[in-house]
Protein backbone atom coordinates (compact mmCIF):
# COMPACT_ATOMS: atom_id res chain seq x y z
CA UNK A 1 0.00 0.00 0.00
CA UNK A 2 1.35 3.28 -0.66
CA UNK A 3 2.43 4.88 2.68
CA UNK A 4 2.95 8.89 2.88
CA UNK A 5 5.97 9.86 0.71
CA UNK A 6 4.07 8.18 -2.65
CA UNK A 7 1.04 9.31 -2.06
CA UNK A 8 2.52 12.70 -1.86
CA UNK A 9 4.35 12.41 -5.06
CA UNK A 10 1.13 11.90 -6.34
CA UNK A 11 -0.39 14.73 -4.32
CA UNK A 12 2.16 17.22 -6.05
CA UNK A 13 1.64 15.91 -9.54
CA UNK A 14 -2.19 16.59 -9.01
CA UNK A 15 -1.31 20.26 -7.93
CA UNK A 16 1.03 20.51 -10.94
CA UNK A 17 -1.48 19.43 -13.67
CA UNK A 18 -4.91 19.70 -12.69
CA UNK A 19 -5.44 22.63 -10.19
CA UNK A 20 -7.41 25.37 -12.00
CA UNK A 21 -9.17 22.78 -14.33
CA UNK A 22 -12.88 22.81 -14.91
CA UNK A 23 -14.72 19.32 -14.81
CA UNK A 24 -16.41 18.83 -18.44
CA UNK A 25 -17.95 15.41 -17.70
CA UNK A 26 -17.01 12.56 -15.68
CA UNK A 27 -17.51 8.72 -16.49
CA UNK A 28 -17.95 6.22 -13.63
CA UNK A 29 -17.08 2.88 -15.19
CA UNK A 30 -16.93 0.61 -12.19
CA UNK A 31 -19.27 1.68 -9.10
CA UNK A 32 -17.52 0.24 -6.28
CA UNK A 33 -14.50 3.21 -7.08
CA UNK A 34 -17.09 5.47 -5.80
CA UNK A 35 -18.78 3.46 -2.87
CA UNK A 36 -18.09 6.36 -0.30
CA UNK A 37 -20.71 8.42 -2.28
CA UNK A 38 -24.07 8.00 -0.63
CA UNK A 39 -26.40 8.70 -3.43
CA UNK A 40 -24.69 6.81 -6.07
CA UNK A 41 -22.11 7.24 -9.14
CA UNK A 42 -24.61 9.67 -10.89
CA UNK A 43 -24.60 11.97 -7.55
CA UNK A 44 -20.83 12.13 -7.85
CA UNK A 45 -20.67 12.77 -11.23
CA UNK A 46 -23.41 15.48 -11.60
CA UNK A 47 -21.35 17.09 -7.86
CA UNK A 48 -18.33 17.30 -9.95
CA UNK A 49 -19.43 18.62 -13.38
CA UNK A 50 -19.19 22.44 -13.73
CA UNK A 51 -16.45 22.57 -11.13
CA UNK A 52 -12.88 23.69 -10.70
CA UNK A 53 -10.26 21.63 -9.00
CA UNK A 54 -8.20 23.66 -6.26
CA UNK A 55 -4.59 23.02 -5.15
CA UNK A 56 -4.84 19.79 -4.10
CA UNK A 57 -3.95 18.53 -0.49
CA UNK A 58 -2.97 15.68 1.75
CA UNK A 59 -3.43 14.68 5.51
CA UNK A 60 -1.73 11.24 5.84
CA UNK A 61 -2.55 9.00 2.75
CA UNK A 62 -6.11 10.58 1.73
CA UNK A 63 -5.45 13.04 -1.10
CA UNK A 64 -7.77 16.02 -1.84
CA UNK A 65 -8.85 18.88 -4.13
CA UNK A 66 -11.29 21.95 -2.81
CA UNK A 67 -14.26 22.43 -5.66
CA UNK A 68 -14.71 25.89 -6.12
CA UNK A 69 -17.93 27.20 -8.94
CA UNK A 70 -20.92 24.90 -8.49
CA UNK A 71 -19.05 22.76 -6.10
CA UNK A 72 -18.22 25.30 -3.44
CA UNK A 73 -17.85 23.76 0.19
CA UNK A 74 -17.29 20.44 -1.48
CA UNK A 75 -14.13 18.37 -2.05
CA UNK A 76 -12.95 15.74 -4.53
CA UNK A 77 -11.34 13.22 -2.23
CA UNK A 78 -9.47 10.31 -2.79
CA UNK A 79 -7.74 7.18 -1.40
CA UNK A 80 -5.09 5.01 -3.18
CA UNK A 81 -6.00 1.85 -1.23
CA UNK A 82 -3.82 -1.08 -2.16
CA UNK A 83 -4.04 -0.34 -5.98
CA UNK A 84 -5.01 2.94 -6.65
CA UNK A 85 -3.74 4.89 -9.47
CA UNK A 86 -4.15 8.82 -10.42
CA UNK A 87 -2.80 8.98 -13.69
CA UNK A 88 -2.94 12.12 -16.05
CA UNK A 89 -3.09 10.59 -19.25
CA UNK A 90 -3.44 12.61 -22.92
CA UNK A 91 -6.95 11.77 -24.37
CA UNK A 92 -5.53 9.83 -27.15
CA UNK A 93 -3.51 6.85 -24.41
CA UNK A 94 -5.45 3.65 -24.97
CA UNK A 95 -7.91 2.95 -22.13
CA UNK A 96 -5.85 1.35 -19.07
CA UNK A 97 -7.33 -2.38 -18.12
CA UNK A 98 -8.69 -1.67 -14.79
CA UNK A 99 -9.68 2.28 -15.12
CA UNK A 100 -12.38 3.12 -12.93
CA UNK A 101 -13.51 6.49 -13.25
CA UNK A 102 -12.47 9.50 -15.95
CA UNK A 103 -12.48 13.29 -15.46
CA UNK A 104 -12.31 15.48 -18.83
CA UNK A 105 -11.74 19.26 -18.70
CA UNK A 106 -12.90 22.17 -20.67
CA UNK A 107 -10.03 22.60 -22.13
CA UNK A 108 -9.44 19.36 -23.62
CA UNK A 109 -5.96 18.54 -21.94
CA UNK A 110 -4.81 15.49 -20.78
CA UNK A 111 -7.63 14.00 -18.35
CA UNK A 112 -7.68 12.46 -14.74
CA UNK A 113 -7.93 8.61 -14.76
CA UNK A 114 -8.25 6.93 -11.40
CA UNK A 115 -7.10 3.30 -12.23
CA UNK A 116 -7.29 0.64 -9.53
CA UNK A 117 -6.83 -3.48 -10.21
CA UNK A 118 -7.78 -4.57 -6.76
CA UNK A 119 -10.76 -2.02 -6.15
CA UNK A 120 -9.64 -1.06 -2.57
CA UNK A 121 -8.84 2.73 -2.96
CA UNK A 122 -12.08 5.24 -3.69
CA UNK A 123 -13.63 8.28 -5.00
CA UNK A 124 -15.81 10.80 -3.27
CA UNK A 125 -17.04 14.14 -3.59
CA UNK A 126 -17.74 15.49 0.19
CA UNK A 127 -18.57 17.90 2.10
CA UNK A 128 -15.16 20.35 3.74
CA UNK A 129 -14.81 21.31 7.11
CA UNK A 130 -16.64 25.02 7.60
CA UNK A 131 -14.53 28.04 6.87
CA UNK A 132 -11.10 25.90 6.49
CA UNK A 133 -9.19 27.21 3.42
CA UNK A 134 -8.08 24.18 2.69
CA UNK A 135 -11.03 22.47 2.05
CA UNK A 136 -10.62 19.38 4.41
CA UNK A 137 -13.39 17.06 3.96
CA UNK A 138 -15.34 16.25 7.22
CA UNK A 139 -14.63 12.67 7.35
CA UNK A 140 -10.70 12.73 8.04
CA UNK A 141 -10.79 16.04 10.07
CA UNK A 142 -9.65 13.74 12.75
CA UNK A 143 -6.97 11.82 11.44
CA UNK A 144 -3.41 13.70 12.77
CA UNK A 145 -0.93 15.73 10.70
CA UNK A 146 1.90 14.03 8.98
CA UNK A 147 5.52 14.63 9.82
CA UNK A 148 6.04 16.26 6.78
CA UNK A 149 3.20 19.10 7.62
CA UNK A 150 4.90 21.96 8.19
CA UNK A 151 2.13 22.85 11.26
CA UNK A 152 3.10 19.26 12.81
CA UNK A 153 3.64 19.70 16.41
CA UNK A 154 6.57 18.05 17.43
CA UNK A 155 6.28 18.86 21.46
CA UNK A 156 2.46 17.75 21.31
CA UNK A 157 3.87 13.77 19.46
CA UNK A 158 6.46 13.49 22.08
CA UNK A 159 4.16 14.64 24.85
CA UNK A 160 1.51 12.22 23.49
CA UNK A 161 3.63 9.35 22.50
CA UNK A 162 4.93 9.09 25.97
CA UNK A 163 1.91 9.15 27.26
CA UNK A 164 0.20 6.10 25.42
CA UNK A 165 0.36 2.67 26.77
CA UNK A 166 1.18 0.86 24.41
CA UNK A 167 4.13 -0.25 21.87
CA UNK A 168 6.13 1.98 19.74
CA UNK A 169 5.47 0.67 16.76
CA UNK A 170 1.48 0.79 17.12
CA UNK A 171 1.73 4.11 17.88
CA UNK A 172 3.25 4.97 14.89
CA UNK A 173 0.80 3.39 12.86
CA UNK A 174 -2.34 5.32 15.00
CA UNK A 175 -3.30 7.67 12.76
CA UNK A 176 -5.10 10.04 15.19
CA UNK A 177 -1.32 10.20 16.69
CA UNK A 178 0.41 10.78 13.59
CA UNK A 179 -0.62 9.90 9.77
CA UNK A 180 1.28 8.86 7.22
CA UNK A 181 3.37 6.30 8.47
CA UNK A 182 2.71 2.57 7.15
CA UNK A 183 4.82 -0.55 8.23
CA UNK A 184 7.69 0.73 5.87
CA UNK A 185 8.57 3.32 7.06
CA UNK A 186 7.70 2.45 10.47
CA UNK A 187 10.40 -0.39 10.22
CA UNK A 188 13.00 2.34 8.54
CA UNK A 189 12.45 4.99 11.46
CA UNK A 190 12.90 2.48 14.09
CA UNK A 191 15.79 1.11 12.90
CA UNK A 192 17.39 4.78 12.31
CA UNK A 193 16.43 5.51 16.14
CA UNK A 194 17.60 1.83 17.14
CA UNK A 195 14.14 1.25 18.94
CA UNK A 196 12.55 -2.05 18.68
CA UNK A 197 9.40 -1.90 17.45
CA UNK A 198 7.82 -3.77 20.56
CA UNK A 199 9.19 -1.34 23.04
CA UNK A 200 6.40 0.49 25.51
CA UNK A 201 6.10 4.03 24.44
CA UNK A 202 6.02 4.89 27.91
CA UNK A 203 9.33 3.80 28.52
CA UNK A 204 11.06 6.25 26.06
CA UNK A 205 12.76 9.15 27.16
CA UNK A 206 11.69 12.68 25.69
CA UNK A 207 15.23 12.71 23.66
CA UNK A 208 13.89 9.09 22.72
CA UNK A 209 11.04 9.93 21.04
CA UNK A 210 12.57 13.05 19.34
CA UNK A 211 14.96 11.01 18.19
CA UNK A 212 12.25 8.98 16.94
CA UNK A 213 10.13 11.31 15.05
CA UNK A 214 13.07 12.95 13.50
CA UNK A 215 14.08 8.80 12.30
CA UNK A 216 10.51 9.13 10.45
CA UNK A 217 10.91 12.68 9.12
CA UNK A 218 14.42 11.61 7.61
CA UNK A 219 13.04 8.35 6.07
CA UNK A 220 9.95 10.43 4.77
CA UNK A 221 12.34 12.90 3.50
CA UNK A 222 14.73 10.69 1.83
CA UNK A 223 11.46 8.46 -0.22
CA UNK A 224 10.12 11.45 -1.27
CA UNK A 225 13.56 12.82 -2.68
CA UNK A 226 13.10 9.93 -5.11
CA UNK A 227 10.04 9.14 -6.10
CA UNK A 228 8.73 6.83 -3.01
CA UNK A 229 8.95 3.14 -2.59
CA UNK A 230 8.30 0.85 -5.29
CA UNK A 231 8.24 -2.78 -4.74
CA UNK A 232 5.78 -3.27 -7.72
CA UNK A 233 4.08 -1.57 -10.97
CA UNK A 234 1.16 -0.37 -8.83
CA UNK A 235 2.49 2.42 -7.18
CA UNK A 236 3.09 5.15 -9.79
CA UNK A 237 2.92 8.87 -9.64
CA UNK A 238 0.76 10.96 -11.94
CA UNK A 239 3.03 10.30 -14.83
CA UNK A 240 2.75 6.17 -14.83
CA UNK A 241 6.52 6.66 -13.52
CA UNK A 242 7.78 4.00 -10.32
CA UNK A 243 10.07 5.36 -7.05
CA UNK A 244 12.91 3.63 -6.27
CA UNK A 245 13.73 4.36 -2.60
CA UNK A 246 13.38 0.65 -2.07
CA UNK A 247 17.25 0.53 -2.68
CA UNK A 248 17.91 2.48 0.06
CA UNK A 249 15.53 0.73 2.29
CA UNK A 250 18.36 -0.32 5.59
CA UNK A 251 15.53 -2.48 7.41
CA UNK A 252 11.79 -3.23 5.61
CA UNK A 253 12.67 -6.67 2.96
CA UNK A 254 16.13 -7.36 4.34
CA UNK A 255 16.03 -10.29 6.38
CA UNK A 256 19.23 -12.16 6.51
CA UNK A 257 21.03 -8.98 5.25
CA UNK A 258 23.86 -7.99 6.92
CA UNK A 259 22.44 -4.47 8.80
CA UNK A 260 24.51 -1.80 7.23
CA UNK A 261 25.15 -0.15 10.85
CA UNK A 262 26.97 -3.64 12.51
CA UNK A 263 26.96 -6.29 10.12
CA UNK A 264 24.26 -8.09 12.17
CA UNK A 265 21.92 -10.27 10.04
CA UNK A 266 18.59 -8.19 9.82
CA UNK A 267 15.60 -10.47 11.30
CA UNK A 268 11.55 -10.65 10.27
CA UNK A 269 9.13 -10.95 12.56
CA UNK A 270 5.31 -11.45 12.50
CA UNK A 271 3.39 -8.66 13.30
CA UNK A 272 0.03 -7.87 13.44
CA UNK A 273 -0.63 -9.77 10.35
CA UNK A 274 2.25 -8.44 8.98
CA UNK A 275 5.93 -8.18 9.30
CA UNK A 276 8.66 -6.08 11.31
CA UNK A 277 12.39 -6.23 9.97
CA UNK A 278 14.76 -5.25 12.65
CA UNK A 279 18.37 -5.34 13.79
CA UNK A 280 18.69 -7.61 16.94
CA UNK A 281 21.91 -5.69 17.66
CA UNK A 282 21.13 -2.48 16.99
CA UNK A 283 17.30 -3.29 18.04
CA UNK A 284 17.72 -5.23 21.61
CA UNK A 285 14.17 -7.12 22.57
CA UNK A 286 12.88 -4.46 25.43
CA UNK A 287 13.13 -6.83 28.60
CA UNK A 288 9.40 -6.02 29.41
CA UNK A 289 6.38 -5.82 27.15
CA UNK A 290 3.67 -3.21 27.46
CA UNK A 291 -0.04 -4.73 27.83
CA UNK A 292 -1.20 -2.17 25.29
Amino acid sequence: MPELPEVEVVRRGLANWVAGRTVADVQVLHPRAVRRQPAGAADFAARLTGTTLGTAQRRGKYLWLPLAGTGAGFSLIGHLGMSGQLLVQDPSVPDETHLRVRLRFTDGGRELRFVDQRTFGGLAVEEAEENDPEGTPVSIAHIARDPLDPRFDDGAFVAALRAKRTTVKRALLDQTLISGVGNIYADEALWRSRLHYDRPTATLTRPQAAVLLAGARDVMTAALAVGGTSFDSLYVNVNGESGYFSRDLDAYGREHEPCRRCGTPIRRAAWMNRSSYFCPRCQRVPRARSEG
